[in-house]
């Protein structure tokens, strides 16, 4: 591993990178809260961490996702990913990823967790209607005030369920890896409204800030259990959460909108590379396999050929890598079809340009 680079994109975790991401200082102007407020054991290890570890484990998909990503590492787009990523660890700042459908922009969130570490990926996929609170908690006042009637009201946590957001912005020793999906199909409001939580690394939910006040002890409740994304229980002293590490916050975005130049200022900006031959080869060996790759290589480079634009024909790239991916399981398995007709079908219905 480099002296610089955290996360190197080829999927492989290297020794020693959880250290080393606790080791490195924030700008001056990026440091948020205090250590204190996060619980540890008799070792200095952050007991909620030790317990998302052992959640991750159980989470195969995403760990397959993060684990079979890669980035061609001598193409100079996706080296500018790679640094992107490392500058945005160091500088706790988010990761505004742009690209085509199906170039990776998703994935990279979980590429980023498998390789340094960072247990599951919390995730909020962002519609026209979706909104800041939407992202920090919910309350459920409606549940409050049926228990209330029915004389079984719980303390007031119970009806608090942090989002993805609000979740990770909790604090811990290591940062949580936030995928805000789709961010340029929100309200033309949420980029600004996200600044300030980008900028202060903390929010406040009202409804518990009422009810704690340290003058009155007596009189106010002190400590609230509230509910996570990752459905379990937390306690927060107040009714504020400040991060202690920032998160690292990927948010994709297929280029259908711009973006306020606030927003934009507050955000390092990259772009997904398109894939070229040899990347896709790395990419669909991680997925099925050296064995299979050597096997069907023939096959498998006549289909490469096939998913690639034609260069001489002035083609745009315009398609996705799992439909080269769905092509090949298809055409590569024990009862793929055999006959040049369904073959070809197979072809044009499965790599089908998405402009069509």
């Amino acid at each position: 591993m480099s002296h610089w680079h955290l996360f190197q994109g080829n999927g492989k975790r290297e020794k020693g990178v959880e250290q080393k991401l606790l080791n490195i200082e924030p700008p001056p102007w990026r440091k948020f809260g205090d250590k204190a407020e996060i619980k540890v054991n008799e070792k200095g290890i952050d007991l909620r961490w030790l317990e998302l570890r052992k959640l991750a484990q159980l989470q195969t998909k995403g760990l397959e996702r993060g684990r079979n990503f890669r980035l061609p590492q001598q193409q100079k787009e996706a080296q500018n990913v790679i640094n992107s990523v490392n500058a945005a660890i160091y500088l706790r700042r988010p990761l505004l990823v742009t690209g085509k459908p199906g170039s990776g922009k998703t994935s990279l969130a979980y590429a980023i967790a498998y390789e340094l570490g960072l247990g599951t990926v919390l995730s909020w996929s962002i519609t026209a209607r979706s909104t800041l609170q939407d992202g920090l908690y919910r309350y459920d006042a409606i549940a409050r005030l049926q228990d209330a009637q029915l004389k079984r009201e719980q303390y007031i946590g119970e009806y608090i369920t942090l989002g993805a957001l609000g979740t990770a912005f909790l604090p811990s020793y290591f940062p949580r890896v936030l995928l805000i999906d789709e961010i340029d199909k929100s309200d033309i409001n949420l980029p600004n409204d996200l600044l300030n939580i980008f900028e202060e690394g903390e929010f406040i939910i009202p409804e518990l800030m009422r009810r704690s006040n340290p003058e009155r002890p007596e009189e106010y409740l002190q400590q609230f259990t509230v509910w996570t994304q990752d459905e379990d229980k937390v306690i927060l002293k107040t009714g504020k959460v400040k991060c202690y590490a920032f998160p690292i916050i990927v948010m994709t975005s297929n280029g259908e909108r711009d973006f306020p130049p606030a927003f934009k200022r507050r955000c390092l900006r990259v772009t997904m590379p398109e894939p070229k031959e040899e990347a896709l080869k790395s990419i669909i060996k991680a997925h099925f396999g050296e064995n299979l790759y050597n096997e069907k290589q023939d096959k498998i480079v006549n289909l490469i050929q096939d998913f690639l634009p034609n260069e001489k024909e002035g083609e745009a790239f315009d398609r996705a890598t799992d439909q080269l991916l769905n092509t090949i399981h298809i055409l590569t398995h024990s009862d793929s079809p055999k006959d040049e007709n369904t073959i070809e079908s197979i072809k044009e219905i499965l790599l089908k340009s998405l402009s069509e």
